[in-house]
């Protein structure tokens, strides 16, 4: 009996121990086909993957900021664009008797027609000056009035052909009739202003435009010379004369020739 009992348990041990010897062999197969040098590759691989993780989290938290950026933005775009609206709709209604020109704003030595004006009234007797202003007061009073200021509307310009109407801004447009406006009285100034308030070398100018605003085509009508035509805003480049061509078409000038000049006639309002 006890024999028995003792064979028995040596066969059991002996179970346990192939059992064993099997899992050890098995771990050594594993070990062999995952070698250690994997256990890094995989460490690698996870911090990667964390690292994409954040990546996105960020992503999406810009994300969520913008979104929530949108609906101030679009407030802000319909806002200023109805302020454009307004401001273009106020720049075609403006008065003419409103618009300020600066004579700085016209070429040549123009300029120095009312700086020279006002160097004879200062030294010239009081009893001359209060004779002779009322007497260009008048004669202004009388003739043609400022030149006027016909802008052009947005919708104007939107419907040239995409041909003629080129980069042209309505801004720069309007700018150049400001500046076309400049040169007209800077000619009216030029046309009544006694000979003795004038230099010595715009005096034959003078008499030029004087014979010019006598022409047919040209007589009571507030006009310039193309060759005063040099800026701030209008030139005689490519954009200038772009825009000269716009101007004609819209009936806002039309031209003439005089001799060898030629005169650029503003239009009035319709």
């Amino acid at each position: 009996m006890e024999a028995k009992e003792a064979g028995s348990s040596l066969e059991s041990i002996m179970l346990s121990f192939n059992t064993r010897i099997s899992e050890l062999q098995e771990l050594i197969i594993a070990r062999n086909m995952y070698p250690a040098g994997s256990v890094a590759d995989l460490t690698a691989v996870d911090v990667a993957v964390k690292a994409m993780e954040l990546q996105v989290q960020s992503i999406k938290d810009r994300l969520r900021e913008e979104t929530l950026a949108l609906p101030k933005a679009k407030k802000l775009i319909e806002a200023s664009l109805k302020q454009q609206k307004k401001l273009q709709e106020m720049a075609i209604h403006v008065p003419s008797h409103l618009t300020v020109k600066s004579m700085s704003s016209v070429p040549d030595s123009n300029y120095h027609l009312q700086s020279d004006s006002s160097k004879d009234d200062h030294s010239s007797f009081g009893s001359l000056k209060v004779e002779e202003e009322p007497v260009v007061m008048h004669k202004e009073k009388k003739g043609r009035g400022p030149p006027p200021l016909w802008y052009i509307s947005g919708n104007e310009l939107e419907s040239l052909s995409s041909y003629m109407r080129g980069r042209l801004t309505l801004e720069k447009v309007n700018a150049a009739i400001n500046d076309m406006a400049a040169y007209a009285e800077s000619t009216a100034q030029l046309i009544s202003a006694p000979k003795k308030k004038l230099p010595e070398n715009m005096w034959e100018k003078a008499l030029e435009l004087r014979d010019i605003a006598m022409n047919e085509g040209v007589k009571g009508k507030h006009f310039f010379l193309e060759s005063d035509i040099k800026g701030p805003s209008l030139k005689l480049d490519n954009t200038g004369k772009a825009i000269l061509t716009v101007l004609r078409h819209l009936g806002r000038i039309s031209e003439t020739r005089v001799g060898h000049h030629r005169v650029i006639i503003l239009s009035k309002p319709q």
